[in-house]
């Protein structure tokens, strides 16, 4: 029930309007038909009606409609929907674009179907089909709609402009142009202005047949007077691309081979071969032929027109390049090749010539000679195969491209440095190695300092000669002083300086003679807390004798005076001893021992500016046992040995300095214990006494 009251409503909404229109539009094939129906993207679109009159709807399938009004269409098409969607309040069916399918067929240039306008005529169905051909019968075209056919003058319409001579077209009309019965079984261009370029001959067997690269090949009546050059004359001419010096001329069957330009060039009329009816003559291109001879010279490479060229007398290098087109954008015209013809070969500047950098005259050319233009290398290609170690230099290293460079004796090292991108940050440019090769094949190694180069503002003639085959090396500086050991075999070591000891990172490091001791001393991350400063050694290997000198760097630091510090150089040795292992690093002769009940025994450095009592409170004191009134020194003189005691209680008392014993370097100190004072023992011995006494007295109440 819901169904049925759904379908009249439907009629309703769509049979209402259609009732004031008189007359309405049926739907044809080719029309396209729009459905909008909110919220369904599947149906919201415009369907083609193909030749059967039919509609193809997404979840509903198809639906014929060919013939229907409008109205009656939209009806169907609900009603169709209706079984898919409930809601159909805002559905809208109309026919969005009126057209016709025409099928254009026989003498035009595109025959095919057409989708047109609704009212597009036969001239409009006729120019889609790309119009009519050459030889197409204009009074005879025929329109078939179904099984009728309708023949039309079309031509009458093109002369008076009637547009009723013309049928309208319906839709899957079929619109036939036939050919003019002129025109034979045969189809082939007709160009009538071409039948005055064909030849005149009116006999087949006298005449002479001409073609190839000529401007009007064809065949021309035989004349006893004729020559080579009137027929050739009369097929207008050789084109551009013909061959001259091998035209072929066939008579009686028998080929001969005819050299045009060695005719002209010497104007024997004796090279002329004789004409007889019926020859043959063919110009062949020029590019069909290999060009040989004595006065042949090769053009190859980059140049615009390689190949075989004439080598006329007096032609020099320069006009023969010119002929050939000059070298491309791509040519290495430093690097240009002449291939003699015994074999040898010589090179030649072309830049450098054009440049005034070489006085050197372009070479002779003879002929068979080939000339070779090789190209250019490209930065970006891998192979390197193109450059021949001849003329290719090598840089590897701390470089932004390392590689095989091409090379020419005007560059200098710098422009090879700036060729591959000019040394990285980790470069040392302080020491740069050249392998040069010298005039005679052999080789010579050299450091270049890049650094004092610059900094001096030295002209490029003090740069070091490279020519080809040479190999330059740019070393590298470590990345971190504090981790230089792993770079330290890539550092040569007359280029290091060592520093051992007390320092934040003892090891080996590279150096220059611009450099001075506080720079080594900062790249070692400077000394420790255990770092004795008032005597480091600096052992100078340089020189044709060993020798070491001292250094007080405190002193340096409470004066300043910059002659205090030592001249180092590299391979020096620099060493910074420890302040708590002095027995180690002084003999005994410069030093004061301090032994016995003291906290810290041990060798000490002294001087004349130093007392017993600094001595004592260097090593830390005496101990608690220490024996203080009987501290012996024991002097060191030229004859012996001499001891003194010094009472260091009756010292502190009275402060009497007369009392104190003098030291020198090389004395001893000992401070005896409590336990060897001869009080000490006495009252050891009481003690024990004592003791045994009181045993026996409590043996004998036993």
């Amino acid at each position: 029930m819901f169904k049925k009251i759904k379908t009249i409503l439907i009629a309703i909404i769509f049979i209402l309007p259609s009732l004031v229109c008189a007359e309405e539009y049926r739907v044809q094939v080719g029309d396209q038909v729009l459905i909008s129906l909110p919220g369904e993207t599947s149906i919201n679109k415009t369907f083609n009606i193909n030749r059967q009159g039919h509609i193809l709807l997404p979840e509903v399938g198809i639906i014929s409609i060919t013939g229907m009004t409008e109205s009656k269409m939209k009806l169907e098409i609900a009603k169709k929907l209706s079984y898919v969607y409930r809601d159909l309040n805002n559905l809208q069916v109309y026919v969005s674009k009126k057209q016709v399918l025409i099928n254009v067929r026989g003498y035009v240039h595109q025959p095919g179907e057409y989708t047109l306008p609704s009212d597009a005529s036969i001239q409009m169905a006729l120019h889609a089909a790309g119009g009519l051909r050459s030889g197409a019968q204009l009074d005879r075209i025929q329109l078939v709609h179904n099984t009728n056919t309708k023949t039309f003058n079309y031509k009458q319409y093109l002369d008076s402009g009637d547009h009723s001579k013309l049928p309208k077209l319906k839709s899957l009309d079929t619109l036939f142009v036939p050919a003019s019965p002129m025109i034979g079984n045969v189809e082939v261009d007709f160009d009538p202005s071409k039948i005055a370029d064909a030849g005149d001959a009116a006999e087949d067997n006298k005449a002479i047949k001409v073609f190839g690269e000529v401007n009007r090949p064809g065949s021309f009546s035989y004349k006893e007077s004729m020559n080579m050059i009137d027929l050739l004359m009369r097929a207008g001419g050789v084109t551009r691309f013909a061959g001259v010096e091998q035209i072929r001329v066939i008579t009686q069957g028998e080929p001969v081979l005819f050299n045009l330009k060695q005719y002209l060039d010497s104007g024997d009329i004796k090279l002329l071969p004789p004409m007889i009816a019926g020859a043959t003559i063919f110009i062949p291109r020029q590019e069909e032929e290999i060009k040989s001879g004595a006065n042949t010279v090769y053009v190859m490479g980059e140049v615009a027109k390689p190949g075989a060229y004439e080598n006329k007398s007096g032609a020099t290098f320069m006009d023969i390049l010119a002929n050939a087109g000059g070298p491309t954008r791509f040519a290495e015209s430093r690097q240009i090749r002449i291939i003699k013809a015994d074999g040898s070969v010589k090179r030649f500047d072309l830049t450098a010539y054009t440049e005034g950098i070489t006085l050197t005259n372009p070479p002779t050319i003879t002929p068979g000679d080939a000339i070779f233009i090789p190209e250019k290398t490209d930065m970006n290609e891998k192979s390197w195969l193109k450059v021949s170690p001849e003329r290719a230099v090598r840089i590897i290293g701390e470089v932004i491209r390392p590689g095989r460079i091409e090379w020419s004796n005007e560059m200098s090292l710098l422009d090879l440095l700036a060729h591959v991108g000019g040394p990285n940050s980790h470069a040392d440019t302080s020491s740069i190695e050249i392998i040069a090769i010298l005039p005679d094949g052999s080789s010579k190694s050299q450091i270049f300092n890049l650094d004092a180069f610059i900094k001096k503002g030295n002209s490029d003639s003090e740069l070091p000669i490279i020519r080809a085959g040479s190999t330059i090396r740019v070393h590298n500086l470590p990345q971190d002083p504090s981790d230089n050991k792993a770079q330290w075999v890539r550092q040569a070591s007359e280029k290091s300086i060592y520093i051992f000891g007390q320092v934040g990172s003892p090891g080996r490091y590279m150096f220059n003679d611009a450099m001075h001791f506080l720079d080594i001393l900062s790249a070692a991350d400077g000394p420790t807390n255990n770092a004795d400063i008032h005597n480091i050694r600096i052992s100078h290997r340089n020189k044709k004798q060993a020798s070491v000198s001292k250094l007080n760097l405190a002193m340096y630091f409470e004066t300043g005076d910059e002659n205090l510090l030592p001249q180092v150089r590299t391979g020096d040795t620099i060493y910074v001893p420890e302040k708590n292992r002095i027995w180690l690093d002084h003999s005994k002769e410069s030093t004061v021992r301090v032994l016995g009940a003291i906290n810290k025994p041990g060798r000490y450095r002294f001087n004349d500016t130093m007392t017993l009592l600094d001595l004592l409170a260097e090593s830390g004191g005496p101990s608690e046992r220490a024996y203080i009134e009987k501290i012996t020194v024991v002097n060191l003189s030229c004859c012996r040995d001499q001891a003194r005691t010094f009472d260091l209680a009756k010292f502190s008392r009275t402060a009497s300095i007369e009392d104190m014993p003098v030291l020198r370097a090389g004395d001893t100190v000992y401070i005896p214990n409590k336990d060897d004072s001869t009080a000490e023992k006495l009252r050891t011995g009481l003690d024990d006494v004592f003791k045994l006494t009181t045993i026996a007295v409590i043996l004998g109440l036993i």
